[in-house]
């Protein structure tokens, strides 16, 4: 007798169910799925327990014919797809067609469903595998499918559930995501009998996201879009001052279908590179729009993950597209007065002024010339003052900008500007280090990078693996302006540096480049701006170098003159503003 033999259908469909349910959380999804696909204009879920006791999804959609219904939890069997060449045009949500047979293998599931023009409904009830009749039922026009005791009985997959709290948070993501995806659709969301989410119909995105999120975060995301011939990016991204600790509220979607995707994921960052600190994630909210046939939906089971035909284009598209935005906006930090304890009710809270302090003499601004820098770089002065907080300052907005008035240095660390918008307090290492940035940037890719040569070059002792970095990347040094060459041993030679780096000695710069070397994972296209962050942090006037009038008004100026002067390239905001409307309300005005 042969060894191979058919599976019992009951056998394949529990194969089916391990690859397409998961947890309750996947019932959500693939439930929401179908609903969305029947076209309603309301869906409802209701679970229980985290959704292992009970997943219900009532919708007011066209409904399923009852001679449909024991086709609808048979394997394979579905409304969308008739021909092979199908797949490759997929605009449907719920397509694969297992999943309601999938369900109903290992839970209890009940359908119960009235077309539009039908008199009444029919139910249909799966217990764990078995199949009963049609049997009619009197209800609204629409469909209801639950789904009871997942996994009850398959002990071996319900041991692996986690929690109720834990399948309740991932069920409620499962919730979020398609709701995102589908504002168009009033949809709540119940737990434990009680309405987490109603969110109502609405064709504005920005107005889902603040049903979802709140409208306080939804207001400040900044709006994007970019369109490359048929393929199209559009959506709403976050502020760089309202970064994430994790990437929670980063959502990816196409076709009205939410994925994962690495690759646009890393643009993305990419696009905030030098406005976040490290380790913190933006909020991104993104639809992909391209012709059907230009992406594949149905590499994953569950359809979470999906391949693009070109995704390097794609790629580009999303940098760009994320960076002309930025570079258009104004995107310094507002500074918040803090609220002490107790004083909630009580109107305006005290500004937290302590006694003394610096006298704010009006110090003349000059007109021309160069001021020395702290460490003997030269600071070129350009007019041009700040624009008010949040406001957008592309071409087409008119902004016209202030004169600034006047500018002090505190505490040899921080400078204070009066400007139109109100008051400005400046982190003078943040935005030097932001200029010499952008200047060692421009001149590495004009080719016009001044290097200065050593009248006596310096040694360097390094680790064997500080050595092995020298040598893998002594091209990428020396385009940044630091030759460096074996000297014998772990000791290295380094004949130049770059001449904005001043009198920083040239044993510091290399200790410090390296050291981000070892640490940052770039890609060799990036390794260069990598060395010149390094260099800029360096070479940049520190908390405490006290700073002649001369220099602290050559610097403010000189802001205007390099792009994303609100961010340091680590991450960090260079300025930090109180408007005036917010000091008139502090000292009551208003």
């Amino acid at each position: 007798m042969g060894r191979i033999h058919i599976l019992p259908v009951s056998v394949v469909n529990r194969i089916a169910a391990g690859e397409v349910v998961e947890r309750p959380a996947s019932v959500v999804k693939e439930l929401l799925e179908n609903a969305l696909d029947a076209k309603p204009g309301r869906i409802d879920v209701t679970l229980d327990e985290g959704g292992v006791g009970l997943v219900r999804v009532v919708d007011d959609g066209c409904g399923i014919e009852p001679e449909d219904l024991p086709l609808a939890v048979s394997p394979h069997a579905t409304s969308k797809l008739r021909v092979a060449e199908d797949l490759e045009r997929i605009s449907t949500l719920g397509f694969r067609g297992e999943a309601l047979a999938s369900v109903g293998e290992v839970a209890r599931l009940v359908i119960r469903s009235r077309p539009v023009g039908a008199e009444a409904g029919a139910e249909i009830e799966v217990d764990n595998g078995q199949a009963g009749g049609v049997a009619p039922r009197g209800m609204p026009v629409g469909t209801t499918v639950e789904v009871h005791q997942l996994f009850a009985k398959v002990p071996a997959r319900r041991a692996f559930l986690r929690a109720a709290a834990t399948e309740w948070s991932h069920a409620s993501e499962a919730f979020v995501r398609t709701a995102l995806a589908n504002p168009g659709v009033a949809m709540s969301l119940s737990h434990n009998g009680r309405r987490i989410h109603e969110l109502q119909a609405t064709d504005s995105w920005r107005g889902r996201i603040g049903g979802l999120f709140g409208q306080k975060l939804a207001d400040r995301l900044l709006e994007v879009e970019g369109r490359d011939g048929e393929v199209a990016v559009r959506g709403f991204v976050g502020r760089p001052d309202d970064d994430m600790a994790s990437g929670r509220l980063q959502h990816l979607f196409v076709a009205g279908r939410p994925f994962r995707d690495r690759s646009i994921l890393h643009a993305v960052q990419e696009a905030y590179r030098g406005l976040l600190l490290s380790g913190r994630q933006p909020i991104v909210f993104l639809e992909i729009e391209l012709p059907p046939e230009m992406v594949d939906v149905n590499v994953h089971p569950a359809k979470m993950e999906v391949r693009f035909r070109d995704p390097a284009r794609l790629y580009r598209l999303v940098l760009s597209t994320l960076r002309a935005k930025f570079l258009a906006c104004d995107l310094s930090a507002r500074l918040d007065p803090p609220v002490p304890a107790g004083w909630a009710g009580r109107g305006p809270a005290p500004l937290p002024f302590a006694g003394g302090g610096a006298s704010f003499a009006p110090f003349p601004t000059p007109l021309g010339g160069t001021a020395g820098g702290g460490q003997g770089q030269a600071i070129l002065p350009h007019a041009a003052p700040p624009p008010p907080p949040w406001e957008d300052v592309s071409p087409a907005s008119g902004f016209q900008p202030a004169h600034v008035e006047m500018a002090v240095q505190m505490h040899d660390r921080y400078i204070v500007v009066e400007s139109e918008a109100g008051i400005e307090v400046i982190d003078q290492h943040a935005l030097h280090e932001r200029v010499l940035y952008e200047r060692l940037r421009e001149s590495v890719a004009a080719g016009a990078l001044e290097v200065q040569q050593l009248l006596v070059p310096e040694t360097v002792d390094l680790s064997p693996p500080e050595l092995e970095l020298v040598s893998e990347h002594a091209e990428a040094l020396g385009r940044a302006g630091m030759r460096v060459a074996p000297f014998g041993g772990a000791t290295v030679v380094v004949n130049s540096k770059p001449a904005l780096a001043g009198k920083v000695p040239a044993a510091v710069l290399v200790r410090e480049v390296l050291g981000r070397l070892a640490a940052s994972a770039t890609s060799t296209g990036m390794l260069v701006d990598e060395i010149l962050h390094g260099l800029a942090c360096k070479a940049a006037v520190k908390a405490g170098d006290p700073l002649s009038q001369a220099e602290v008004d050559a610097l403010v100026r000189e802001r205007r003159s390099v792009p994303d002067s609100h961010h340091c390239p680590h991450g960090r905001p260079t300025s930090l503003t109180l408007s005036r409307l917010e000091l008139d309300r502090q000292f009551r005005r208003t």
